[in-house]
């Protein structure tokens, strides 16, 4: 007689007992204000010296703030002042940007006084690149240095995502984008304790981060497009296409990008590298016009105030010229993050469409737009999901938009990345 075998139970995670999650609410909730008002410090002096660079010294000299000769001497000089920032500051404002993404490894404290002057010119001086990469690889470094030296009795590797989530819930004003982050990177690693126990600390510093944002600076990225109703056929259609032609068009960016950093590198130091990037910047702002400057999310809400206000050739440029210009920024040395210039690339791109194709919707054109560039120039999926999600509150988007991304990954995942080995290739 056989005896078949008794079915085993699936195996299941044992979940991590509360008096472990305890103690770190406290570090938690001191690194989300913490990572918030590092940010706003930084993002409000930049704003300050914008101010002074663009309004008050071209009213003062009687010349136009947004003049093709002042753009191209301000990107110029920004890229002076970085570049002596570069060569004189200890530690030289950190590693080479272009191998380095979101995720950061703890830096020398030393180092930060320089990145942190160096993000501030050029958030302030017109290069198009946003705050995240050096306001995150910052936070994680004080982090790490700070609970090691007060609380070395946790694990090291909590800090660093501590800060991340921080970072993330407060650039976004929501700790959602931090918890989709986090979920991403865990994917594939062995986890000690269930995966919410995993996210427990990060969300609750995202979301202290996020609600120490909301108090102080009151973010908002919902573009007030037209509403759209119940999705049709050809909203599917649209966001299909609009995303993969997006995703396309963002690798030709990647594919490009250790070439041209190659070519910056050939120049070797930085007070030679940097101010001839902000000459090129100079010259592709001359070109796009004044909207294709900065770091391009102010610059997103005045495209989608007026959906209709620019022309198909005229949204056509000025994808092009912001393209060219994170290509340049990213490449000659400039500290500065790539999520909020594509954000701009995906509106103006998305809107050319609805230009071209006046029965693309608007908020379907920006939206699919976004997440096509953002797929292919973060390779985040989450990410990107979620802030061209919320760039357009509607839950018939959020149903296009899941549909949409499945081709455009598949366009760009194995491929290379835009960030680079410390020997100039491209990571995959």
């Amino acid at each position: 007689m056989t005896h078949e075998a008794a079915p085993t139970a699936p195996a299941t995670t044992p979940a991590t007992p509360a008096r472990t999650l305890l103690p770190m609410v406290v570090p938690a909730l001191l690194v989300g204000v913490g990572a918030s008002l590092l940010l706003l410090g930084v993002s409000s002096a930049a704003e300050q010296l914008q101010d002074v660079l663009w309004k008050d010294i071209p009213d003062a000299l009687g010349i136009g703030g947004y003049s093709s000769l002042w753009m191209i001497v301000m990107l110029t000089v920004t890229g002076v002042l970085v570049g002596l920032v570069v060569w004189k500051a200890p530690g030289h404002a950190g590693p080479d940007p272009a191998t380095l993404g979101l995720a950061a490894v703890p830096m020398q404290p030393f180092i930060l006084p320089g990145l942190l002057v160096a993000t501030a010119l050029m958030l302030a001086g017109g290069p198009s690149l946003g705050p995240e990469n050096p306001i995150i690889a910052a936070n994680v470094a004080l982090a790490a240095w700070l609970g090691h030296r007060f609380r070395p009795a946790l694990p090291g590797v909590l800090w660093p995502a501590l800060a991340e989530s921080a970072t993330l819930g407060a650039l976004f004003g929501t700790p959602v984008a931090a918890a989709l982050v986090i979920s991403e990177a865990l994917a594939g690693r062995p986890m000690r304790g269930r995966l919410w126990d995993n996210l427990f600390a990060p969300l609750a510093a995202a979301a202290v981060g996020a609600a120490t944002t909301d108090l102080i600076h009151h973010p908002a990225f919902d573009l007030q497009l037209p509403p759209i109703g119940s999705p049709r056929w050809g909203d599917l259609l649209a966001a299909l296409v609009i995303a993969s032609s997006a995703a396309v068009l963002g690798m030709t960016v990647v594919y490009a990008f250790p070439y041209v950093h190659r070519a910056f590198a050939r120049l070797r130091h930085p007070m030679v590298c940097l101010p001839a990037g902000g000459l090129v910047l100079g010259l592709l702002g001359a070109l796009g016009g004044h909207l294709t400057l900065f770091k391009g999310l102010d610059e997103v809400g005045e495209l989608a105030r007026n959906p209709d206000g620019w022309s198909a050739g005229q949204f056509a440029l000025m994808t092009v010229v912001k393209l060219a210009a994170l290509l340049v920024a990213a490449s000659c040395g400039f500290r500065g993050g790539r999520i909020f210039p594509a954000v701009f690339i995906g509106t103006a791109f998305g809107l050319c469409a609805h230009a071209l194709v006046p029965s693309v919707h608007p908020a379907v054109g920006v939206s699919a737009g976004v997440l096509g560039i953002l797929l292919a120039i973060t390779r985040q999926g989450w990410v990107s999901l979620f802030t061209a999600a919320v760039l357009v509150a509607s839950p018939t988007i959020i149903t296009l938009l899941c549909i949409a991304s499945l081709p455009a990954w598949l366009l760009v995942t194995g491929r290379p990345q835009m960030q680079l080995h410390d020997d100039g290739t491209s990571i995959r």
